[in-house]
């Protein structure tokens, strides 16, 4: 016993003994290895007030802060903000050298590697000669055995640097950073859930090229520049089917109580319906622009109700998520759980709709109760001009059911 015990002791000791992981501060450059391509992504490491690390995820303009970095020894654990994902990776000196995992998929493994110092994203490997220049917008079709998918893309090049992004139906890209290197276009982003890659060449105005997302999901794609380059309406793709004029459903809060559209908070009001996830990066983006927009107008005689899709069909799991997103982000309005992450199960439990195409989607119902217009998919921040078009169509909208003179909510 007393060997035993002098065992434990010593084991504890060369335990402790081990040196703790020192984190570099500044620039890093990440790298994903997803289908035999190399996905680059840039970050930095900045001192916390508390003595600890944050780090920022950069992809163009934008810096997403990832505040929950803890060290076990000679490894770090960077958990990817508001996603159920992790970096996960052994620190060696100016090296990083791990996996990007998502907690609720163990089947989700992607080797991750990163080196301090390097401000680039992308490199030339070759003498660059006379760099063709992108720059523009795009009709394009990605497409392979199984999807075609329209979309517009957006290309805003500076010498050789390069941003952009590409909207569908379904939503946006977010933002892209990359470069051009002779003929050829390279742009990515990781966010902590997207996890994309794309390349092309050019010749006039037809650009052909591949994308490339997560362990396994690739499209070709081609692009005609066109400046007035277009999607369908995304107010015509999901409607109420003939017959109905509102939505009939009770959904749990976040504490287990059911909340219906007939709840007397939302009487003579107008509510703004949210359909969501916290796995949805463009429902992140939604939401960081709802949460400050709530608070600047709520007293205006507006409601806005997130109605959450997770990734399993737990209860507590999925309230834990959206518990976490709303503390994060300080968002003041409510959430209900309302299913999986599935647009057919969410069709399924709204049967007055079409169908759900995308997540997020947005419901304006008036001051009547009725439903008085759906919008699909969402226009982020990276999207420029069109973000900034669908900020100005939100606001008419809501205006617009404001003014309306109803006095009873039937």
């Amino acid at each position: 016993m007393r060997i035993f015990a002098l065992f434990i002791l010593a084991l504890s000791a060369f335990s402790c003994s081990q040196p703790k992981a020192e984190l570099k501060t500044g620039v890093w450059r990440g790298v994903l290895a997803i289908q035999g391509q190399e996905l680059p992504f840039n970050f930095r490491i900045v001192k916390d007030s508390s003595g600890g690390f944050d780090a920022y995820l950069k992809n163009a303009g934008e810096e997403l802060l990832l505040d929950e970095i803890t060290f076990v020894n000679d490894s770090v654990n960077i958990t990817l903000h508001v996603f159920d994902a992790q970096l996960r990776a052994a620190l060696k000196g100016n090296s990083l050298d791990g996996f990007f995992t998502l907690n609720y998929n163990p089947a989700v493994k992607i080797f991750f590697s990163a080196a301090h110092g390097k401000e680039y994203r992308f490199q030339a490997t070759d003498t660059i000669q006379e760099v063709t220049n992108f720059s523009g917008k795009y009709q394009v079709v990605f497409a392979n055995e199984t999807d075609t998918t329209q979309s517009v893309g957006i290309v805003d090049q500076k010498g050789n640097y390069a941003t952009g992004s590409f909207l569908t139906t379904t939503g946006d890209c977010r933002y892209l950073e990359g470069g051009v290197f002779n003929d050829t276009l390279f742009l990515s982003t990781f966010d902590g859930n997207h996890a994309y890659l794309f390349k092309a060449v050019k010749k006039d105005s037809l650009v052909t090229g591949d994308y490339w997302a997560g362990q396994s999901y690739h499209q070709s794609w081609t692009g005609v520049k066109n400046e007035n380059a277009s999607l369908p309406n995304a107010e015509s793709l999901t409607y109420l089917k003939p017959g109905y004029k509102t939505l009939s459903f009770s959904f749990p809060d976040l504490n287990g109580k059911n909340v219906s559209l007939k709840d007397e908070r939302f009487k003579n009001k107008v509510v703004i319906l949210q359909l969501s996830g916290t796995w949805c990066p463009n429902c992140m983006d939604e939401t960081k622009y709802l949460s400050p927009w709530y608070d600047n107008n709520k007293n205006r005689g507006v409601e806005v109700l997130g109605l959450a899709f997770e990734r399993k069909p737990d209860f507590t799991y999925a309230s834990d998520r959206v518990k976490k997103m709303k503390a994060k982000w300080n968002v003041k309005y409510d959430f209900v759980i309302a299913g999986i992450n599935d647009k057919t199960k969410a069709a399924e439990v709204l049967p007055e709709l079409n169908k759900v195409v995308a997540f997020p989607t947005t419901i304006f119902i008036g001051k009547d109760g009725n439903v008085k217009h759906i919008h699909t998919g969402f226009e982020g921040p990276g999207t420029g001009i069109y973000h900034e078009r669908w900020k100005q169509r939100f606001n008419e909208i809501v205006n617009e059911l404001l003014s309306e003179d109803v006095t009873v909510k039937k």
